[in-house]
């Protein structure tokens, strides 16, 4: 018997908080309308909430990993205030490769671990 686990998937800009150039700044957060209750609809009904981003912001130089670090603990604790766990979060801070999407590597990633 096969074991399912369900899951949703999240883009963190544009889908979780609004779309805002190289976003690395708690003072620039902002999350989506809509964004919270549907979170909160899926972790009732069972679902884990992954998080997959590309950040090549990092790898720009535009910001640091610390930088990046900073901000995810604070959306991530956003969630956790309004009684949302956010069961992970996977990054590329690169610019190509095979965890760069739209390639399948954070999701295969995310896969093999839950």
């Amino acid at each position: 018997m096969t074991i399912k686990t369900k899951a949703l998937f999240l883009d963190r800009d544009g889908t979780i908080n609004v779309e805002k150039h190289y976003l690395y700044q708690i003072k620039d957060f902002e999350f989506m309308d809509g964004i919270l209750e549907l979170c909160q609809k899926a972790h009732q009904k069972g679902y884990l909430i992954i998080v997959i981003t590309n950040q090549s912001g990092i790898a720009r130089g535009y910001y640091t990993v610390k930088d990046y670090e900073i901000l995810t603990a604070f959306m991530i604790d956003e969630f956790k205030k309004h009684g949302i766990p956010i069961t992970d979060v996977f990054y590329c801070p690169d610019l190509d490769g095979p965890d760069r999407k739209p390639n399948p590597g954070m999701f295969l990633k995310a896969k093999e671990k839950y």
